[in-house]
């Protein structure tokens, strides 16, 4: 396990991580750190455990909203999936039909 330090609000926090993820975290602390960051300037130093909480629920917020929209986008896609097979089978039955009319012509 790797040990890092990582930097939020101006304070450096040493965690661990799996080895490899190291980038990923310190990915993962900048948009934190960011966050936090936004809430000092909206609301003021509130010590950093209040900070961190306000932080992380404002993260939290933005998850469920992307998971809203996400489940919103899979249920169009299933849709649009399901009216494209109806199509598709339509369009096969015009197509065989069409092929039936087309070697009646010919035989007559």
């Amino acid at each position: 396990m790797a040990q890092m330090t990582i930097e939020v609000n101006g304070r450096p926090y040493t965690v661990g991580c799996e080895d490899g993820q190291e980038a990923h975290l310190l990915e993962l602390a900048r948009i934190f750190d960011r966050q936090v960051r936004q809430v000092s300037q909206d609301v003021g130093q509130l010590g950093d455990t209040r900070l961190f909480l306000m932080g992380a629920l404002l993260i939290a917020d933005e998850l469920t909203d992307a998971k809203a929209r996400l489940a919103m986008a899979q249920a169009e896609l299933a849709r649009l999936q399901s009216d494209y097979a109806r199509v598709e089978v339509r369009a096969a039955l015009a197509i065989d039909n069409a092929a039936r009319k087309i070697e009646k012509l010919a035989a007559e």
